[in-house]
This record gives structure tokens, C-alpha cells and sequence, in this order.
């Protein structure tokens, strides 16, 4: 191995070295991005099946409160 080589070697494993926790963070950065739009996924379907139950039990309710008023006969 000549000097250049060497040097190059050198520089090669110091620029890694660098660019490991640069890659690292992105990764991370990703990771957290992922878990955000899960959980708002998440919290928008059960958003939707609360307000599906909520109109559901509203038109029970209604149709109870009708037949009591109206009774079939």
C-alpha cells in the first residue's frame, strides 16, 4: 500500500465516521415519522367509530322515544 492509498484509506474511514450519525439521525428522524402517522391514523379511526356509535345510540334513542310517544296499535 503506497502513501496515496494510505491517505485515501484514511480519509474514507474519518468521512464515515462522520456520515454514520448523520445517516443514524435521518433513520431516527424516520422512525419518529412513522409512529406520528400511525398514531394520527389511529386516532382518526377511532374519531370515526366514536361518532358512528354516538349517531347510532342518537337514532336508537330517537326511535325509542317514538315508540313510546307513538305506540304502535
Amino acid at each position: 500500500m503506497n502513501a496515496y492509498q494510505a491517505a485515501n484509506q484514511t480519509a474514507e474511514i474519518a468521512f464515515n465516521s462522520l456520515q454514520a450519525p448523520f445517516f443514524a439521525k435521518n433513520h431516527a428522524m424516520d422512525e419518529l415519522e412513522a409512529i406520528t402517522q400511525s398514531r394520527d391514523a389511529k386516532t382518526q379511526r377511532l374519531r370515526e367509530a366514536r361518532h358512528a356509535k354516538e349517531q347510532a345510540d342518537q337514532a336508537a334513542a330517537t326511535s325509542a322515544l317514538l315508540a313510546k310517544r307513538y305506540p304502535m296499535r
